[in-house]
This record gives structure tokens, sequence and C-alpha cells, in this order.
């Protein structure tokens, strides 16, 4: 059951689900906000939880909409893309050759054929980004299968507009988004990690909080690493 809470300027979105404790987050980019509460819980209950945290909804909204954001790219000269965490200045090379990219001091060199346009160039460079991702994941991926005693059927990579990543716990498989080739790998191996997760707990109740404070102490800083780090232009949630 879904429904909304108007606190003065502050909507919030409320779910309640059959979960025992109550949570409350705040998402990038725009600091939205959702409570998951118990079934079981009255809605007086829970405005009266949110307005005690008022205060930390506040404080957590400032810090996104102070967040570095990046305009929509154009995949022109010397326009700076991320890999791995790192700031890159785009150099395109015009050649008869394949298509492809490499990564230089500084430089994220792009080859094209000449006359290649920017949609061109970014179907190129996003079919790069994935290739990398992959890379990255795979030896990730079976590390954490050991450590956390699980197994995922399939992993894909994909753009997605909203998530960093996600899991499909009955199939048993798990997808990442593909701009995770642009942050830290550390933010790499944290979603890897959350989403591998969702095989032991499907949800993000009290228990799956105590798994990922076992298995991963610093979860937190990494997930304030990921969020800290420029974003793109469309709307995304972790």
């Amino acid at each position: 059951m879904e429904t909304r809470l108007e606190l003065g300027d502050l909507s919030i979105e409320v779910v309640l689900k059959d979960i025992k404790n109550i949570h409350l987050s705040v998402y990038p980019p725009d600091g939205r906000v959702r409570i998951a509460a118990p079934t079981r819980m009255k809605l007086d209950t829970i405005r009266a939880y949110a307005i005690s945290k008022l205060g930390w909804i506040k404080r957590q909204q400032q810090k996104l909409r102070a967040q570095e954001r990046e305009t929509p790219r154009e995949y022109l000269e010397r326009e700076s893309h991320f890999v791995w965490g790192e700031r890159y200045l785009l150099s395109i090379e015009e050649t008869d050759g394949a298509a492809g990219v490499e990564l230089q001091k500084g430089r994220l060199l792009l080859h094209v054929r000449p006359g290649t346009d920017g949609a061109r160039r970014e179907t190129i460079l996003e079919a790069w980004y994935r290739v990398q991702l992959k890379q990255a994941a795979l030896p990730l991926i079976a590390k954490w299968e050991l450590v956390l005693g699980v197994k995922a059927r399939q992993f894909f990579v994909r753009r997605m507009k909203t998530r960093w990543g996600s899991c499909n716990a009955r199939a048993g498989n798990i997808r990442l988004n593909t701009e995770l080739a642009k942050k830290p790998r550390v933010c790499l191996e944290y979603v890897i990690v959350h989403e591998l997760l969702h095989l032991l707990e499907p949800t993000h109740n009290a228990r799956f909080v105590a798994l990922l404070d076992r298995f991963m102490p610093q979860w937190q800083q990494y997930r304030d690493e990921l969020n800290r780090f420029p974003v793109s232009h469309e709307e995304w949630r972790v």
C-alpha cells in the first residue's frame, strides 16, 4: 500500500509493507523522501516519526542538492568524461580504421570515422564503458559469491536511468548500471555486494542492513562516495 504525507512544503512517499521496523530514505538527485513502514503502523504514528526526523531530512536534501552534476554530454573535443572516478578530456581522432576507445594519461581517445555524429560517438563510448564494467565486475562477483555463500545465476550490464543496480532474488539475477564504470571502483564493489546480499534478503529490512554491516562495515562510506561524485543529468536513485 502506498500513500503520501504532506508536511508543509515536504511531500513524503509512504509505503506500508510486511516489515518489522520503519525505514526512512532520502534519494538523489533532488532529495525525494520515502518511508517504508510496517503494515500495522498507523499513519499518525508515521507522521509523528517524520516530524521528529525533519531536521535530518532537510540536511540530507541540502547535501544532495549541492552535489555536482554533469551537463548532458555532447561528445565534443576536450569535453570532460569520468572513468573509474578520474576525469579525462575527450579527444576525437578521425580515422578510416575501426572505431574504438583508448585511455591515455588525462585523455579519453575516441577513434571514429570522418563525419561521425554525436549520437554515434555516444554509442561507441557506451559500448566501451560496458566492456570495462564487465571486465571489472566479473572477478568481484566471483569473490563476493564465495564470501557471502551465494551464486548469481546471471549478471547483466545495461544502461539504467534510475538505479545503480538491481537484483531479481527469485530468478537469481543481478543487473549493474554501465554508469558505474565512471565511478571509483570501490563504488562498483559496494553495489555488487549490495545486490548479491539481496539473494539472502530480498528487502531492505533490518536483517539486510545487519548483513551489510557484517560483510562490508564501511558500506555507508562507499555509498556516500558513490553519491558524492558528479552524477548524470538524469534522475538517479540508490
